[in-house]
């Protein structure tokens, strides 16, 4: 479990044939079999060394994902699996994403950066003005809500921390809705006829 509070970004050494391999400093961190969010996926670190980690990356991860559109040199966000000890400072993230969405517009908005993200109606149905919501692993709250499209807040620390403050018009990232609204939709509907 993860709270989406990135711990670092990392840089892609490779990925070919399934097998990622990042540049991190938090490669220290980390042992084999550990889990690790790369841009709010969880994968399992394997091949651990002081330098970084390499992981394998199924299909069907693939297929949900923008992990295969990754590249030598592209920045991912990490984050570390929560330790039973650790502040819950963001929200309750699982590292299982729900799919993609893509980036409408960027604006300055005083301090902070607004970005609007369009997703599809499957994912939206999820989605409240200020719930959580999990953007490349971020863990953020919706400022605004449209019928087809939501926008977050950035602040200077989020944007310096994190690759959310190079995004681009057009560029498509990882979402993970909050799993509470899964859960209480399916216990709804099994209780309606």
């Amino acid at each position: 479990m993860f709270t989406g509070l990135v711990h670092s970004t990392g840089e892609v050494s490779a990925m070919r044939d399934g097998r990622l391999t990042v540049a991190t400093a938090l490669g220290a961190e980390l042992a084999d079999g550990d889990s690790v969010a790369v841009n709010g996926v969880c994968l399992t670190a394997t091949d651990v060394s002081a330098e970084g980690f390499a992981a394998d990356v199924m299909e069907e991860t693939l297929r949900r994902s923008s992990l295969g559109a990754l590249r030598p040199g592209s920045a991912v966000n990490l984050e570390l699996a929560l330790r039973a000890s650790d502040r819950l400072g963001g929200h309750v993230v699982q590292g299982h994403v729900d799919g993609l969405a893509r980036v409408r517009d960027v604006r300055e908005e005083g301090f902070a950066r607004v970005v609007t993200f369009e997703a599809g109606p499957a994912l939206l149905r999820y989605v409240v003005e200020k719930g959580s919501i999990a953007v490349d692993g971020v863990s953020l709250t919706v400022s605004e809500l449209e019928d087809d499209a939501f926008a977050v807040s950035l602040i200077p620390e989020t944007r310096e921390r994190t690759t959310l403050g190079r995004v681009q018009p057009g560029d498509e990232v990882n979402l993970e809705v909050d799993v509470l609204a899964k859960y209480v939709e399916r216990l709804i509907a099994a209780r309606v006829p």
